[in-house]
Order: C-alpha cells, then sequence, then structure tokens
C-alpha cells in the first residue's frame, strides 16, 4: 500500500538581511560607468569623495528599503543622499534628497530647516527638537526608510521626517519646492540611490540596505 505524507507547513515571517554596499564596485556613473576618480576607497573602509567626479549610483535600484550609512562632511559642505533617482525628460536624474550639510557655515543652512541636515531637501524640514547633529568633521549615522508611498529621515537615532508621497502635507511641500514643475516627482515605484558630488569634500561608511 502506498503512503502519503502531507507536509503542514506554518505560515512564517523571514527578516531580509542587510547587504553592504560600500564597496565600490556597487556605485557606477548615471550611464553604468564605473565610479569616477574623484570617489576613493579609502583604507579604513570610508567612501571618501576626495576632488570633483560627478554623482554615483547604485547599481540596483530600489523601491522598497531601508537604508543605513554613516557620514562626516567638510566644513561649510553640502552633499546629499538622493533615492528613488529616474531620468525626468528635460531635467536629468532626480528624487527625494536627504540632505548633508554643514548648517551653520553652508548658505543652504540659512534658507531654512527644508535645506538643513536630515531635511527631505526643499520639500520638508527636520524636526527640529529631535535633531542631533554633529559638526563638520566628526561622523553622524542616518536610516531613510521608503515603504509603499511612506518614507522615513532618521538622524543619530532620531526620526526627522516622516511624510507620505501624494498627501496633503506632501502637495503642499512639493508645491513651493524647486520641483513643483515636475510632475510626478517621487512617483515611481523604485529607482537607484545616488550619493551626490556637490562639489564638497564628504565621507561615507557602513553603506547597507536591505529590501523590505
Amino acid at each position: 500500500m502506498k503512503r502519503f505524507l502531507l507536509l503542514s507547513t506554518a505560515s512564517c515571517a523571514f527578516a531580509v538581511d542587510f547587504v553592504a554596499i560600500q564597496d565600490l564596485k556597487n556605485w557606477t556613473t548615471a550611464d553604468g560607468k564605473p565610479a569616477p576618480a574623484g570617489w576613493v576607497a579609502q583604507a579604513d573602509g570610508s567612501l571618501h569623495r576626495a576632488q570633483r567626479g560627478g554623482d554615483i549610483f547604485s547599481v540596483k535600484e530600489y523601491g522598497n528599503f531601508e537604508l543605513t550609512f554613516e557620514w562626516k562632511i567638510a566644513e561649510a559642505g553640502n552633499s546629499g543622499v538622493k533615492y528613488l533617482v529616474t531620468s525626468y525628460e528635460n531635467k536629468g536624474y532626480l528624487g527625494p534628497e536627504y540632505q548633508l550639510l554643514d548648517d551653520a557655515k553652508h548658505p543652504d543652512g540659512k534658507v531654512g530647516p527644508h535645506r538643513q541636515s536630515g531635511a527631505l531637501y526643499d520639500l520638508v524640514g527636520p524636526d527640529a527638537a529631535a535633531k542631533k547633529l554633529n559638526p563638520p568633521g566628526e561622523w553622524n549615522a542616518s536610516k531613510i526608510i521608503m515603504r509603499g508611498k511612506k518614507l522615513e529621515h532618521w538622524l543619530n537615532g532620531a526620526k526627522l521626517v516622516d511624510i507620505e508621497v501624494g498627501s496633503d502635507a506632501w502637495k503642499a511641500g512639493h508645491a513651493k519646492s524647486k520641483f513643483k514643475n515636475t510632475p510626478g516627482f517621487a512617483g515611481n515605484a523604485k529607482g537607484r540611490i545616488m550619493l551626490q558630488d556637490h562639489g564638497d569634500e564628504v565621507w561615507f561608511r557602513n553603506l547597507s540596505i536591505r529590501e523590505l
């Protein structure tokens, strides 16, 4: 007599591990060429934008994700981490930006909170009461979470931005921003991550991502 074994399995949730994307092999130019010489992988494991080279883009596109990284910037410096980056007709490569800045000495810091470190650049300023920013030359720990249309910016353990793409708060920020004439800005489901070359020295380390 043949016997059949019926296996019953309970539904399980599996945690997705973070994947390190620190190595320059994970980054290219916008058109997929190797990262330019202005970006240097240092002996201590950090990635240094040492001189002009241009922005660098993740090899992969990401939709729902959690990105963690540490960064420090030169005095009076400006940089950023963009995500959901895609090409917009006649406007180049755009995406929401986690602003990295010397708030005290860079001119953008005087424009307002929406241009300062931790901001959703030019749309939403960070929660000032929660923000603890270390000065230029010292490391900061940051996190970006993108899940569906909801995005979060974290800095040194505190949540600074929590907003949903397309919400009333988003529309209000978008209408006053430099992206107001870009319909559908950040409406794409996935895109590349970009480390910005804004002309100043910036360092990144422990860049890791997990897809949600």
